[in-house]
């Protein structure tokens, strides 16, 4: 029972208000105390927690995102992008989610994305005539991407807390970022059809194509570096982190020539800023999921949920709408150290493979960064475009239909994220 209030106190303190930290260190705080359990051993425990090789990886993505960002790379994705499909229906609405896709290939997250192509993206439209909360819209739902396509923050994150592979994790979100950047790509096209937006007038020549793939080469080769790296074993999910800023670094400063000490400097203390919060907000997670282990919550939830059923695509089914509610109030890092290793005992003791579990959960909390209350991505592109919450979500209702369809289609049909990974490291 006493578990129980602990989790009811965090959920009270998270919806009156309190920052996460907060809300989730002042039960276990009460718990602690009322327990009489030692100082030291708390501390011992949130330590224990940021012990992680794979951890390593957060913070060097997150300062390869800020790198992006202060060397242009972002410019030549853009052009190369626009260049590439610009002709297709919906013109650059096409270009945008096309353009998400390869940059998440190196920065693996979506606030990442949106900060880094993001007004580029919706300036860009505003000028050739489209709706800007459709511009805004298109930048929201094609963020998407970045956390699930390999290199993925949340998969990594997931992969730590749970014990699943991390490498076959982000092997296995290749397939689904691919399938969920051709259902955004198809909506697009159809709204783009039925309203009249612009396009290209003509497909590039090959002279054209060359023009503007050669200077974005150097940033369109990292995604397959690092995912041929990973699949022929040369590198680890953490090493290919320290790879890609190594590779970051050495095309803004050689080839690009953009990145300065300044910018260098603005990208290290925003990196910082960036890792503090989150490994602060994971070591207390890590008390709190410790809390419910004692309390043996973990175990309950698993006798409930195999009470109602032991048939994996109906506790699938029931694990989804959970999340769907859970990411519309959870920031994703939060619901995935709070809830993930809850839920993962369950499904897979009924014959969920991990990794598939892994990508469901990770694509169900992404849905969270574009739907109200929290919706952090809404909030992002709302600013950076300077148009009302309400209009962004407008436009937003229609992209909800691929992005739910997509969501079906990984959590019923296990291949699409499963394939990758068995054909090259085995099964889990």
């Amino acid at each position: 029972m006493t578990g129980y209030l602990v989790v009811a106190s965090f959920l009270c303190l998270f919806l009156l208000g309190f920052p996460v930290v907060l809300a989730l260190g002042i039960p276990c705080l009460v718990y602690l105390m009322a327990n009489g359990l030692p100082a030291d051993m708390v501390a011992q425990r949130m330590l224990y927690s940021l012990d992680s090789f794979p951890l390593i990886a957060v913070p060097v993505f997150l300062f390869v995102g800020s790198l992006m960002n202060c060397t242009g790379i972002s410019n030549y994705i853009y052009r190369f992008a626009d260049t590439a499909v610009g002709r297709m229906p919906g013109g650059l609405a096409q270009v945008n989610i096309f353009g998400s896709l390869v940059f998440s290939g190196i920065s693996g997250s979506a606030l990442a994305d949106i900060g880094g192509l993001g007004r580029i993206e919706i300036d860009a439209m505003k000028s050739k005539g489209f709706h800007t909360p459709f511009a805004c819209a298109v930048t929201c739902s094609s963020a998407i991407i970045g956390p699930i396509f390999p290199p993925s923050i949340p998969l990594i994150i997931y992969g730590t807390v749970t014990g699943a592979s991390v490498l076959q994790l982000l092997l296995g979100g290749i397939l689904p970022g691919l399938l969920c950047t051709a259902m955004l790509m198809l909506m697009a096209a159809w709204l783009a059809y039925r309203r009249g937006y612009p396009r290209a007038p003509r497909w590039p020549t090959m002279a054209e194509f060359w023009r503007d793939m050669w200077p974005a080469m150097p940033a369109l080769a990292a995604p397959v570096i690092l995912t041929v790296g990973m699949l022929v074993g040369f590198f680890t999910p953490t090493e290919i982190a320290s790879v890609t800023v190594a590779y970051t670094l050495l095309i803004g400063w050689l080839y690009y020539k953009q990145l300065t000490w300044k910018g260098l400097i603005d990208a290290s203390f925003e990196t910082i800023r960036a890792t503090s919060g989150l490994l602060l907000i994971v070591s207390i997670a890590s008390l709190f999921g410790w809390i419910l282990s004692v309390e043996m919550i973990p175990q309950q939830i698993t006798q409930g949920l195999m009470s109602i059923s032991t048939n994996p695509y109906v506790l699938l089914m029931i694990v989804n709408v959970m999340l769907l509610v859970v990411g519309m109030f959870l920031d994703s890092t939060t619901a995935i150290l709070v809830i993930a290793p809850i839920i993962a005992k369950p499904l897979v003791a009924a014959g969920v493979d991990p990794v598939h579990l892994g990508m469901v959960v990770v694509f169900n909390l992404m849905i969270g960064l574009v739907t109200p209350p929290m919706g952090l991505s809404l909030y992002l592109v709302a600013d950076i475009a300077k148009v009302k919450m309400k209009d962004v979500l407008r436009e937003m209702l229609p992209f909800y239909v691929p992005l739910v369809f997509t969501l079906m289609l990984i959590t019923y049909v296990p291949w699409f994220t499963t394939s990758v990974p068995q054909y090259f490291v085995g099964n889990p």
